[in-house]
């Protein structure tokens, strides 16, 4: 017997995502040291002193289980954002928290509309439920066709849409004025989840006020994440903000002690330490000139990006992703976004990125001279 047939049909479709390969495991296939991994968006600055410490303090009572509420860090983000207990969902990473929205509204022959090019959870959250996602091409620069995905949403009857903004893996920005007129322009009755992930690496002068918004449009959701600029990925800690109605569904799916103790302390640290998440923007703004403008140097083009992150253009990408690794560095294929000529670079340190650069300038060169390695 084909156990896999005991699943429904729409479970047995998804491919399975694929996470950035790990150090460890290309030092076990190459044998190699020193290597660099800037392949899945992380902190190069890793956890702030204030973070490490609340953990450590946490670990002394490990063997309790942690608090199902959450209420330390929810008081947190209660009195950072001026909305109520009942606002906030906690998630095991913001992942998770894509998931518990599909799960909680979503049925089976539920429309779902997302942007071509956007984050795979989305399609994958969609389909896990039995769902039907509506992929909408992206405009030029590989970003969100807002009045296309609006006019999608409408006419399909849509429940959900889901919008990243910075966009992973593109890197496009969406302004305060377009969103607030998609949101405009949709009925109270399509839910909007807005992925705020990489929000803390937006410049001033693009940053808004989106969980002010919340008052006028009770549909929106918000999801962002500690895993990113305040670096716990490794700890998969997120949250969502959104009308009562709507994080009461999202929770009614949610497990219990989705997020461990060690994990909610660490949080309410880091949430805390404003200085370390500017010392991470300041960090990612230098990064960033320095990989674009080595990308310039070599000639290839790159979408202009406000996360952590850089997608460029490259010949046999696939090829070139391996001979980077060769080199010891880890970056990312998307060619499972639609983008089988880009590969993704995450910024890092200026010697990781020194590092990144030289490794690209070697293969490129390798392959013009028609060299394996």
């Amino acid at each position: 017997m084909n156990y896999c047939d005991l699943a429904p049909s729409y479970i047995r479709a998804i491919a399975p995502y694929q996470p950035g390969k790990p150090i460890s495991e290309l030092e076990r296939e190459l044998g190699i040291t020193g290597i660099v991994k800037l392949a899945s968006n992380e902190n190069p600055l890793g956890a702030s002193s204030a973070a490490v410490a609340a953990m450590q303090e946490a670990i002394k009572t490990i063997a309790l289980y942690p608090d199902g509420n959450g209420f330390e860090l929810k008081d947190a983000l209660v009195k950072r954002y001026g909305v109520k207990h009942a606002n906030v969902t906690l998630g095991n990473g913001s992942n998770d928290l894509l998931e518990l929205a599909a799960r909680a509204f979503l049925t089976p022959g539920d429309k779902v509309v997302y942007s071509a090019h956007a984050f795979a959870v989305y399609a994958l959250a969609t389909q896990a439920v039995g769902a039907t996602g509506i992929s909408v091409p992206a405009v030029k620069g590989y970003g969100h066709d807002l009045k296309a995905m609006q006019k999608a949403a409408k006419d399909n009857k849509a429940k959900i849409v889901f919008i990243a903004n910075p966009n992973n893996p593109t890197g496009t920005f969406l302004s305060a004025d377009d969103l607030q007129a998609f949101l405009r322009g949709l009925p109270p009755e399509i839910l909007v989840l807005l992925d705020e992930a990489y929000n803390e690496y937006l410049p001033e002068n693009k940053r808004y006020d989106s969980v002010a918004w919340m008052k006028q449009y009770p549909n929106l959701i918000i999801s962002r994440t500690f895993s990113k600029a305040y670096g716990l990925a490794g700890l998969r800690v997120g949250y969502a903000l959104a009308h009562e109605q709507v994080s009461d569904m999202i929770n009614r799916v949610r497990q219990p002690f989705n997020v461990n103790s060690v994990a909610q302390a660490a949080a309410v640290a880091a949430l805390r330490d404003v200085s370390f998440v500017k010392k991470t923007f300041e960090l990612n703004q230098r990064g960033m000139a320095q990989i674009t403008e080595g990308l310039t140097k070599l000639g290839l083009e790159y979408i202009p990006s406000f996360g952590n992150f850089v997608a460029f253009r490259i010949g046999g990408a696939t090829a070139m992703y391996r001979r980077l690794l060769e080199l010891g560095v880890i970056i990312r294929p998307i060619a499972n976004y639609d983008m089988a000529d880009w590969l993704r670079v995450s910024i890092g340190l200026e010697s990781e990125n020194a590092k990144f650069l030289s490794a690209l300038e070697k293969a490129i060169s390798q392959t013009v001279n028609g060299e394996s390695k």
